[in-house]
């Protein structure tokens, strides 16, 4: 593994740098009347305390790549990645979902950042909960997925930015069984694995067994934990991922599955350099809400041993 270059800032697990996300503001859509605007996220994110963050929903920060570079000079933060979703399993959608990828790869590149996580459609509504298609997938949509190498092949050689397939409640790859078969059926060089220590939990998995068994495919971690009660609420009720939301499902540490302790331990031990970014999902949301939970979750991260900001190198 390359050695990272001296810095001010040196993480207290050296090989995990900690960031945060749009999402923890309410942000899920490039504009919405719900969402506080980006200027008072980006504030809002210093006053934190980080200095990393993920681009979010493509839109809801600058699309113009100087104009994003000033509003982050300005008050010293840097970018971790960017995000995309896209249906791999609609082949009639390949070149529209391509052009949008391609769109968000460009202003990532541009941030100075080497990953985009991307993310499949959810088969429930956002907003109403309402299926918009059906939950189980057939043999040849399944066999879509295999299009995840062909896309990070082409953000690798045409952009430097490397694929991470993001898990999501209500989409396709959910289930620790479906992670686990898109791992399996793709290419380490060209798809690998955003953590997201809080779907992986809505979805029944194990992410200590996850970062365990598959841990070089790890190469990118959301963490985040779930409201067990609300879980069971899900499972009892049928719930949306929408819905649970609204209910609070995400909640902060300490409190919630996964215990983040746990997790940055197990991260800890691999042999690679990851970002850490803190999602809290909570549109919609009050203005007035976020800022406590992001000083709160960055202070028990930090006793949990997560604390830095050092740029991380990169050997895959």
């Amino acid at each position: 593994m390359a050695t990272a270059p001296p810095s001010l800032h040196a993480t207290t697990v050296g090989n995990l740098c900690l960031g945060s996300a749009p999402d923890s503001w309410g942000v899920w859509f490039p504009e919405d009347e719900h969402q506080v605007p980006y200027t008072r996220f980006l504030e809002e994110l210093v006053r934190a305390g980080y200095a990393w963050l993920e681009l979010g929903p493509y839109g809801c920060l600058p699309t113009d790549p100087q104009r994003l570079k000033a509003e982050l000079d300005a008050r010293g933060l840097e970018v971790s990645g960017g995000t995309a979703f896209g249906a791999l399993h609609r082949p009639g959608e390949w070149d529209a979902m391509l052009a949008h990828v391609r769109q968000v790869a460009a202003l990532t590149a541009a941030a100075g950042a080497h990953h985009l996580v991307f993310i499949p459609p959810m088969y429930r509504d956002e907003k109403t909960g309402a299926f918009t298609e059906s939950p189980e997938l057939t043999a040849g949509q399944w066999a879509g997925f295999g299009r995840a190498d062909r896309l990070g092949s082409l953000l690798l050689e045409e952009y430097d930015v490397r694929l991470v397939v993001h898990p999501h409640a209500d989409s396709h790859i959910q289930t620790q069984a479906e992670i686990e078969r898109l791992l399996n059926e793709s290419d380490s060089r060209y798809t690998n694995l955003c953590l997201d220590t809080g779907h992986v939990a809505y979805g029944g998995g194990d992410n200590l067994d996850l970062i365990r068994r598959f841990g070089e495919r790890v190469g990118y971690v959301h963490i985040k934990q779930m409201d067990a009660a609300i879980l069971a609420q899900v499972a009892a009720e049928d719930l949306s991922f929408g819905e649970a939301v609204k209910r609070g499902v995400c909640v902060s540490p300490p409190v919630g599955v996964p215990k983040p302790a746990d997790v940055i331990a197990e991260l800890a031990r691999l042999d690679a350099e990851l970002f850490v970014i803190v999602e809290h999902d909570l549109y919609p949301c009050a203005p007035e809400v976020p800022l406590p939970i992001a000083i709160s979750t960055r202070e028990h991260l930090a006793g949990s041993g997560l604390s830095g900001t050092r740029r991380p190198n990169f050997d895959r």
